[in-house]
């Protein structure tokens, strides 16, 4: 073969595209980025080539012209507890096998020379036919992240994918060996929110439900729900399904994140009263203990919170006065000014109300085009003419925003009778 896949130096004989960008282009997929393992070489080569060093614990170095990352060929050795327990030797006798061994599963432990031979010495074109996510080697249990990166693979490949059955047991193992305990927290944020915007996510919270990662997902097991309403089965099948959800509409982040959070309260709720009474308000102290656990950004935190404290809210939107719809319009999601926001929050509602199995899944939820309604026409008032007429009949302080509370309910009750003619 002669056709050359990427520019490298002549004056490296041997480099190699590795990990996910052969992966997926077995895959056909288009791979987001490229890496390369240079054999046989030395950071003063690399260096006298114009290769940028950018590698910390080790040797890693930028394209001059490409600005792409080439690595040289290395080996880890477990010196401690977590992902940043290792010794890491690139020395120029390491191979390129050597190097491969040490990667996490067999489909990311191929290498492409620059003509496009695969070189595949843990079977991973096979694995990658069978549509199996299999470790490397026993390193694998060095490495607590790679417990997450499995599980993130799985919901990126979807369900017709499967995790070895070895690679499950060492997973468990490495649980049991309290090896998970070391994970940190922003790389258990950053593996859950790259997992969240996978097509698949609730297999990723499905895969690690058992490692006390989640401990608020792992508590809604068995919490059960009113069959009239949920007839899809406990408060974790109807999350799952809600994140789902939000995957299959391709929402964003903070739609997803709220999908998932969303009724972290029934369990807290159950245990106190035996059924799921004001889980709404309780699940904010569990979503704030949860953030706070995994540092997740204020943005995520906060459109949780207002999700688990407003959801059926929006479910019962038809049902509300117009002094209850201001509550939540205005006072609760203020919705006027965060329109982006609200949004968010009406596309989790709707994920809510869909994901509750596949009898309700194409069901409409009128109840966004109703919030929409509200949000348009109070858009139209104009707040400071409001203000302005309300000062000049001699108004002040809290009389001037009861001046403008009431014509915000006025404003509301006149769409509410709108609506309700059509």
């Amino acid at each position: 073969m002669s056709t050359i896949l990427f520019d490298a130096p002549k004056e490296l004989q041997h480099v190699y595209l590795v990990g996910g960008a052969v992966r997926d282009k077995l895959l056909g997929v288009e791979s987001q980025d490229r890496d390369f393992v240079v054999v046989g070489e030395s950071t003063e080569k690399m260096q006298g080539l114009g290769f940028q060093s950018v590698g910390d614990d080790f040797p890693v170095f930028l394209h001059p012209k490409t600005k792409e990352e080439y690595a040289l060929a290395r080996t880890e050795r477990k010196t401690g507890k977590g992902y940043r327990g290792f010794a890491a030797d690139a020395s120029k006798s390491i191979t390129l096998e050597d190097d491969l061994a040490r990667r996490d599963l067999t489909i990311n432990s191929m290498a492409m020379d620059k003509h496009g031979m695969i070189v595949d010495p843990y079977n991973g074109q096979q694995d990658l036919t069978n549509k199996v996510l299999k470790h490397t080697t026993d390193s694998f249990a060095e490495d607590p992240v790679r417990v997450l990166r499995v599980a993130r693979f799985y919901a990126r490949l979807g369900p017709q994918w499967q995790i070895h059955e070895s690679t499950k047991q060492l997973m468990r193992d490495m649980h049991n060996q309290g090896e998970l305990t070391h994970l940190v927290a922003e790389r258990v944020y950053k593996e859950t929110e790259r997992a969240l915007m996978e097509p698949y996510p609730h297999l990723f919270f499905e895969t690690l439900i058992d490692f006390d990662i989640f401990p608020e997902l792992a508590n809604m097991r068995g919490v059960p729900q009113p069959v009239k309403h949920h007839p899809e089965g406990d408060v974790f099948v109807h999350t799952m399904l809600v994140v789902q959800r939000a995957a299959d509409l391709n929402f964003d982040l903070p739609t997803r994140f709220a999908a998932l959070t969303h009724d972290f309260g029934k369990p807290v709720a159950f245990d106190k009263y035996g059924n799921l009474y004001q889980h709404e308000q309780l699940g904010i102290e569990v979503i704030e203990a949860f953030s706070q656990r995994l540092k997740i950004p204020k943005k995520l935190t906060e459109i949780a919170k207002l999700m688990s404290e407003n959801h059926t809210q929006c479910h019962r939107i038809r049902e509300h006065t117009p002094e209850k719809l201001h509550t939540f319009l205005v006072d609760n999601m203020n919705a006027v000014k965060n329109e982006a926001r609200f949004f968010q929050f009406l596309n989790a509602c709707l994920c809510d109300a869909q994901g509750r199995g596949p009898t309700m899944v194409n069901n409409p939820y009128l109840q966004v085009d109703i919030a929409k309604s509200y949000l348009r026409s109070l858009q139209g008032l104009d707040a400071k003419q409001i203000v302005k007429q309300a000062i000049a009949k001699g108004l002040a302080g809290k009389q001037i925003s009861d001046a403008l509370r009431i014509a915000e309910i006025d404003n509301i009750h006149t769409t509410q009778v709108v609506l309700s003619r059509n």
